[in-house]
């Protein structure tokens, strides 16, 4: 029975390895989902023999270990298969929070079996168990509050006086504690104090960061979640757990330094900095004043224009309007205008969000650069078009060195001969600051929902390309 299960945990971690492989290129990325689940799947079958090694001499243990696996596959299973039929894709970064925190719960849970059962441990063991307890719950917590600032629950960052010292006092409790339970005795009570202590530093570490470094956190919490599974997977003598938990460890790490880099901050800096609170004002005045336009008079000159660079960000994925976006290009190339996307890491909520968002409408991958890709040739681009991005095209980051985001890498599209921008509003970004484009002499904004807005441009210009073709 254990070479059996262990075989499946192989095979079931080649295929999770292999599986993110293939999501690493968007052409492969579905196939290399569908390849991990069945990898989840290997490992969900294999749980069924648990069931039948633990205590199974007696047949009421039996049926009580089958029931307890069924129910939690039930619950578990159903509860996934329907926020995920049901979520859209604009409140993915939130789902993936919650589904973070139940990793780093599970974690946290086989931590606690292993310190409040039977089971006898060195002192190594041991260590590991409260090691992958403490992170497992502080992931679990945190990702719960991530969940709500994402989900605008909590809309505010939560600040005490003294924050930092009462972090580290709960660190410093939860490392005695630890000790205790270690090199004294595995004492119940103190076991559950350690837990809600542990939940407790998740929270106060997390609330006060702001919303604008919440995929940042994600990332970081994600990357403490594969480092807890990994844990409890070296106690259990589990391989599928060692190998999954420092996969997921190590890329949720290179993901949350990724992100990191591409807002020119570290990870201290996240953790411990303002730099999400809407409060910020440091940028000082901009000279000038936002000059509004009609859609219609945008759509025109995009339509004569010989290049347009599209710079999309959160606000087309929560207005919904990739399909009729992707309308508007097809128009624009139908009258030989060449169309290019400028993706920038953090567009969006998490990294990839626009690049899943504008292939569910359809765009061709080839249409999509990364930053770095088609930085320089906003230079030559007639007409940049920004849709719901703020922060990432801010050009302070460029030239302002009293402004928060200086030193952030942006898409350049201030560079670009005229640069339309559709907003909801007047409103800032999520660093809470306000956007120098806007008020440059070659921006010019369009106001409202994204949605009605690229409505309005295509109505516009489908008149202008049908005559083109009749001609």
């Amino acid at each position: 029975m254990t070479t059996i299960i262990f075989v499946c945990g192989i095979v079931a971690s080649f295929l999770l390895i292999y599986g993110l492989k293939q999501m690493s290129s968007p052409l492969t990325a579905v196939r290399g989902i569908v390849v991990a689940g069945y990898g989840m799947l290997v490992v969900v079958l294999a749980s069924f023999l648990y069931a039948f090694g633990i205590e199974a001499d007696a047949e009421a243990n039996l049926v009580v270990n089958l029931t307890l696996v069924l129910l939690a596959i039930a619950i578990g299973a159903g509860w996934a298969w329907w926020t995920g039929r049901r979520v859209a894709l604009t409140k993915m970064p939130q789902m993936t929070a919650l589904f973070n925190g139940m990793g780093g719960g599970s974690a946290a849970a086989i931590a606690a079996s292993e310190l409040f059962g039977t089971s006898s441990h060195g002192v190594v063991s041991m260590t590991v168990v409260m090691v992958g307890a403490l992170i497992g719950s502080v992931a679990l917590s945190g990702s719960i509050i991530a969940w709500a600032k994402l989900d605008g629950r909590m809309r505010k960052p939560w600040r005490v006086k003294g924050q930092s010292v009462l972090n580290s006092a709960l660190f410093l409790v939860l490392i005695v504690l630890g000790a205790y339970l270690v090199f004294v005795t595995q004492n119940t009570a103190a076991g559950v104090i350690f837990f809600v202590l542990a939940l407790a530093l998740g929270v106060t570490v997390t609330a006060p960061i702001g919303g604008a470094d919440m995929p940042v956190i994600i990332a970081l919490f994600n990357a403490l979640t594969g480092l807890a599974v990994a844990l409890d997977g070296y106690v259990l003598q589990n391989a599928a757990l060692m190998i999954a938990g420092m996969v997921v460890g190590s890329s949720g790490l290179l993901l949350t330094v990724v992100m990191a880099k591409a807002m020119n901050r570290s990870i201290t800096n996240v953790l411990f900095s303002n730099f999400g609170d809407a409060a910020i004002e440091q940028q000082g005045d901009i000279q000038g004043e936002m000059k509004p336009v009609e859609a219609s008079d945008a759509a025109t000159t995009m339509r004569y224009a010989d290049k347009v660079i599209i710079a999309p960000g959160y606000g087309l994925a929560a207005a919904q309007a990739q399909q009729k976006l992707y309308e508007f290009v097809q128009l624009l190339q139908a009258a030989d205008v060449e169309v290019k996307f400028a993706i920038h890491p953090v567009a969006g909520r998490m990294p990839g969000h626009m690049d899943v968002l504008l292939a569910e409408a359809g765009v061709p991958y080839d249409l999509l650069f990364d930053l770095d890709e088609i930085n320089e040739e906003f230079k030559t681009a007639d007409v940049a078009l920004v849709i719901g991005a703020n922060d990432v095209v801010n050009p302070a980051a460029r030239t302002n060195k009293a402004s928060p985001i200086y030193g952030m890498s942006i898409l350049n599209v201030d560079q670009a001969k005229q640069v339309y921008v559709i907003k909801r509003g007047q409103g800032r970004g999520y660093a809470g600051i306000e956007n120098e484009l806007f008020y440059a002499d070659n921006c010019n904004m369009v106001y409202g929902d994204a949605k009605d807005v690229i409505g309005q441009m295509v109505q516009a210009i489908k008149p202008l390309v049908a005559s083109d073709k009749a001609a």
